[in-house]
C-alpha cells in the first residue's frame, strides 16, 4: 500500500472540482460498505481509482464491517491490520467478519478483506462497552497552528519544476482529507533530518454525527505521512527513484471520541530502521492539546538495485 496518499485518479477529460464539502461526503460514501449476507459486505470502489487500493481505505472499509456485528454501545478502542496483498481497484472487496469473542464488557472481531479469493488484509479489532478509569496523557507538541500554515498542495507547488506534470496533478489534486505539514519538506529532493514529523489533519467538510463514521475516517487518514516518517534520517521518500516503500502492518488505537471535521495534530516519530523496514507511531491531538488516538506502522524500505 502506498504511504501518504491514495493512488492517482484517471479521468477522460477536464472538469470541475468538487467543493471539498463534496468530497467529504464521497469518503463516507466510500467507506460505507454494503451487507450482502451475514458478517459478509461488499466496500465500494474509488470512483475512477487506478492501481494500488490505498491501505487506509481497506483499514477503514473493514472497521465498518466489523462494526455491523458488534452491540451499538460497544465502541472500537484499538485495531491491528496486516497488509498480504496490494489491493487492485479493478475489483471489489470483500469483507468477512468472524466474532471471536464477547465478554461481559469487550467484544473482539476479526475481519478479512479478500479480492478474487485471494486474502488482501487481516484485520482484528476491539470493541468495548465505555466505562470511566484512570486518567493521564502525554503532552501535545507546541507547534504552529494549522490557520498559520500552508497546504501540502500549497508547499507541492513550490517545487513544481522538479515534480513531473502527471505526478504534480496528482499531488494537488483536490482530496476529502485536509493535510497541513508543520515542517516544509522538498518530497522529490528531501534533506535528511530527525525523524519526527507533524501533520495537521481534518475532513475537507462535515462527515455528520456518527461516532463511528469519525473513527473510520481517521483509520482512513492514519496511513497518510505516517511512513514517510522512518525515511526522513536517509534523505529519502516514497518518491525517491528505487526506492520501493509499502505498508507491512498498522495498529490504531482510540482513546476517545474524535472529530475528523475539525484539525486534528498527527505528531509522529520512528525509533528504528533496519533490514528494509522501518517503524513508526502517531499520537493524534485535538487543537486544545488531548490525546484521543495512537497510532503504529511498520513499513517496507527498500532500496532497489
Amino acid at each position: 500500500m502506498m504511504d501518504g496518499d491514495e493512488h492517482p485518479h484517471g479521468e477522460a477529460k477536464k472538469r470541475r472540482r468538487p467543493t471539498p464539502q463534496e468530497l467529504a461526503e464521497g469518503l463516507v460514501t466510500l467507506l460505507d460498505v454494503e451487507e450482502i449476507d451475514v458478517d459478509l459486505y461488499r466496500g465500494p470502489r474509488n470512483p475512477g481509482g487506478r492501481g494500488r487500493v490505498f491501505g487506509g481505505q481497506v483499514i477503514a472499509q473493514a472497521l465498518m464491517s466489523a462494526v455491523g456485528s458488534v452491540e451499538p454501545e460497544r465502541v472500537v478502542h484499538s485495531l491491528h491490520a496486516y497488509f498480504m496483498r496490494p489491493g487492485d481497484e479493478d475489483f471489489p472487496i470483500i469483507y468477512r467478519v468472524e466474532r471471536d469473542y464477547d465478554g461481559g464488557s469487550f467484544s473482539n472481531r476479526r475481519v478479512i478483506a479478500m479480492q478474487r479469493g485471494k486474502p488482501i488484509l487481516n484485520m482484528t479489532a476491539s470493541f468495548q462497552r465505555k466505562e470511566k478509569g484512570l486518567e493521564h496523557q502525554a503532552e501535545m507538541p507546541d507547534v504552529p497552528a494549522p490557520d498559520d500554515l500552508p497546504s501540502e498542495a500549497e508547499i507541492f507547488q513550490r517545487y513544481k519544476d522538479e515534480i513531473p506534470e502527471p505526478l504534480y496533478k496528482f499531488l494537488t489534486r483536490s482530496r476529502p482529507i485536509e493535510i497541513r505539514p508543520v515542517e516544509i519538506w522538498n518530497p522529490v529532493n528531501p534533506d535528511k533530518r530527525a525523524p519526527v514529523r507533524n501533520l495537521w489533519i481534518r475532513a475537507s467538510g462535515s462527515i455528520g454525527e456518527n461516532q463511528l463514521m469519525h473513527r473510520a475516517v481517521l483509520a482512513f487518514a492514519s496511513d497518510m505521512g505516517l511512513l514517510s516518517t522512518c525515511m526522513q534520517p536517509h534523505g529519502v521518500s516514497w518518491m525517491t527513484r528505487k526506492m520501493q516503500s509499502a505498508s507491512l502492518d498498522h495498529a490504531l488505537w482510540f482513546h476517545d471520541d474524535v472529530r475528523m471535521d475539525d484539525w486534528l495534530l498527527y505528531a509522529t516519530d520512528a525509533p528504528w530502521s533496519g533490514g528494509a523496514r522501518g517503524f513508526n507511531r502517531g499520537q493524534i491531538f485535538t487543537r486544545d492539546g488531548k490525546l484521543v488516538a495512537s497510532a503504529a506502522q511498520e513499513g517496507l524500505i527498500r532500496v532497489r538495485d
